[in-house]
Formats: structure tokens, C-alpha cells, sequence
């Protein structure tokens, strides 16, 4: 589990270009300079073997978020006690609220299609998407990165204090996907802004 502003680098076993993931094969957006990158941020039933995604949060370049509870496929049976004192997302919850995957999985290929959305948690919440879209039974048409693309070494090492900043000045409330994502966002923002 990572600590709290802990930026997860991303695994090796993707392909590296100038020491950044790639896709191999697919086209996709990033960041330019200057432009806000898109976040996504994932909370699961739990970590390790047979956690998966109970809730997908966005936040767009322009500021607008999105969020969606998912309802559990048939053999997504892993449930983390501690992980729900986290999240705070029951199994109840779940099960009123939650939308279908097939509906989730289309709904971010329609706001995502053809971009990167950034993770500080890459290689969790690649694999996390990657059992919504298996068990959807459709092909992810977005790319996720790693924030860690978008950085220098200087800005790397401010990453913690910027955020710890953030999270004391916007109140929102952690661990839920929409708002973790936000506080990432708006950590970025802070990050390109301030000088070291």
C-alpha cells in the first residue's frame, strides 16, 4: 500500500522509451507543456490476488470530474475489511449504487478515447482496469501513465509537501476515486507552478 503522497513508479515490465512507459503499437495524447493532464484515480475491494475496482474517478483537463461506483462481477468475491475502513465504499453500497461494468468500461472509453489519463498509483490501477475491461469483454481504448512521466527529479522530490499542502487547503475527502484524483491534479498544477 503506498503512503500517503507516495508516487508508485512504474513496473518494469513495460517497455521503456527515454526511461518512460509505453504502449507498444497505440497512438495517444499526453501532456504538453503547459497543458493540465487528465487524472484517473481507482479504489479497489482490497490489494494483491483477487482485489478489483469498486470505484473510477476522473478529472478532465478542464476541471470537470467524474466518478462511477462499479457493481461487482458474479466471481469478484475479495473483500478487504480494512480496505473499506479506508474508502469507506461497502458492499451495500456497492450493490444499491453501483453501475454495471459494461456501462463503466464504455463510459471511460467514451471520455477517454484516444487519451492518457495519469495515476500515481500506475501499475495498481493498470491492473485494476484491466479486470473491468477483461470482464466487460472490451478492449481499453485510452492510455493510463504514470505521473512520474510528467516530472522531473526536482519536481519528484517536491511531490509530497506540494501535496500534504493541497489536501490541507482543498478539505475534500480522501480515498474517495473523484476527489483522490482531484487532489492530484490540483497537486500538479501547484508543482509546475511554484518554483524549487
Amino acid at each position: 500500500m503506498l503512503s500517503d503522497g507516495e508516487i508508485q513508479r512504474p513496473s518494469s515490465r513495460c517497455r521503456l522509451k527515454h526511461g518512460k512507459p509505453q504502449l507498444v503499437g497505440m497512438r495517444f495524447n499526453a501532456v504538453d507543456k503547459g497543458m493540465v493532464p487528465v487524472v484517473i484515480d481507482i479504489e479497489a475491494s482490497g490489494f494483491g490476488r483477487g482485489s478489483y475496482p469498486i470505484e473510477v474517478g476522473l478529472v478532465m483537463a478542464d476541471g470537470s470530474r467524474h466518478c462511477f461506483l462499479i457493481a461487482p462481477a458474479r466471481d469478484w468475491t475479495h473483500w478487504d475489511e480494512e480496505a473499506e475502513k479506508i474508502h469507506g465504499i461497502s458492499r451495500d453500497l456497492l450493490s444499491r449504487n453501483g453501475r454495471p461494468l459494461e456501462d463503466v468500461a464504455w463510459r471511460l472509453n467514451e471520455l477517454l478515447r484516444g487519451k492518457t489519463a495519469y495515476s500515481d498509483a500506475w501499475s495498481f490501477d493498470m491492473s485494476w482496469l484491466g479486470k473491468l475491461f477483461d470482464a466487460a469483454n472490451m478492449p481499453q481504448a485510452f492510455r493510463v501513465g504514470a505521473f512520474t512521466e510528467l516530472m522531473d527529479e526536482e519536481q519528484l522530490n517536491r511531490w509530497d509537501r506540494v501535496k500534504r499542502e493541497v489536501i490541507e487547503n482543498m478539505g475534500l475527502r480522501r480515498h474517495r476515486a473523484s476527489g483522490d484524483a482531484r487532489i492530484l491534479q490540483e497537486t500538479w498544477r501547484r508543482l509546475i507552478r511554484q518554483p524549487a
